[in-house]
Parts: C-alpha cells; sequence; structure tokens
C-alpha cells in the first residue's frame, strides 16, 4: 500500500493549487523546480501551506477532487485549521434547499 498526501500550494500570485503525492518533499521540489505543474510553473515560488497524510493514494486523490471543488473561503479554513468556519461554509444557503424553506421572511408577509 502507498502512502498518499494531498496538498495545497499558495503560489506566488496569492492563488492556491491543490495536488497529491506518495512523496512530499520530491513534490515540493518539482514545483519550485517548474517541473510538476504547467500552473505552478508560472507562479513561482510556491509555498506549502498545508499538508494532510490521507492513507492509501486512492483516498488522496478523493479529497484532491473534492478540495479542487472548494471555494477560496473553504480552503483558507482548512488551511487555518478553523473547522467551525469550514462547517459553516459547507451549509447549504439556497433558497431552495429544504432547510431554508420557509426561514425566508417575504416582504408582503410583513405588512
Amino acid at each position: 500500500m502507498r502512502k498518499g498526501y494531498v496538498y495545497i500550494l499558495k503560489c506566488s500570485d496569492g492563488s492556491y493549487y491543490t495536488g497529491v503525492t506518495n512523496n512530499p518533499k520530491r513534490r515540493l521540489k518539482e514545483h519550485q523546480d517548474g517541473e510538476a505543474s504547467k500552473y505552478t510553473k508560472g507562479r513561482r515560488p510556491v509555498k506549502l501551506v498545508w499538508i494532510s497524510e490521507a492513507g492509501e493514494i486512492g483516498y488522496a486523490i478523493e479529497a484532491e477532487k473534492q478540495i479542487k471543488g472548494w471555494s477560496r473561503a473553504k480552503k483558507e479554513a482548512l488551511i487555518n485549521d478553523d473547522f467551525d468556519l469550514l462547517h459553516e461554509l459547507a451549509k447549504c444557503k439556497n433558497e431552495t434547499h429544504y432547510k431554508n424553506k420557509g426561514s425566508q421572511i417575504k416582504e408582503k408577509d410583513v405588512r
């Protein structure tokens, strides 16, 4: 079983890059050398801001896909270990969501 790690880099332009590896030290060097990703190549230097061992590499790949779909705010909550904020940001805020139906007071109902 190969260990897998999911990580987040902060690029020189302030953007975030999420990736997966089985060798974090080697992968960070590849990013710094411009050999790992087209995205990070033009945004060097990069800084490792978050990393987690995900067990098997397959779990790391699943986590990477999930995190890549997150907003910047959710990624920053994860980076800052602010799990309360991360939980709050994960809540659905759509008016059509079942938890929000009926909770919106309409202007005509107030008159």
